[in-house]
């Protein structure tokens, strides 16, 4: 299995995938971190969903971008994760 950094790595080669993944850089940065989170947990998407009361399949479309969450349903994974998400607004 690959690391998500090599993933990452192999990904952001594609010009177009490079393009999108610039243009939502606040978006992919949030995934980033929760799927970073998850991984060195050791918490796979089907128990990160039953911890946040959800499907496995939600889990999926959010770390993949095709899932555009809520602020609560953000807040559900941090704390499924033991983590927080702060949000400032300037």
């Amino acid at each position: 299995m690959k690391s998500y950094k090599t993933l990452k790595t192999t990904l952001l080669k594609d010009k177009e995938i490079r393009k999108a993944y610039d243009e939502l850089g606040p978006e992919f940065a949030v995934i980033e971190k929760m799927i970073e989170q998850r991984l060195k947990q050791g918490i796979s998407q089907k128990d990160l969903a039953q911890k946040v009361g959800t499907k496995q399949s939600a889990i999926s479309r959010f770390e993949s971008g095709t899932y555009n969450p809520t602020i609560n349903f953000l807040y559900k994974i941090a704390s499924a994760l033991d983590t927080e998400i702060k949000i400032t607004v300037s």
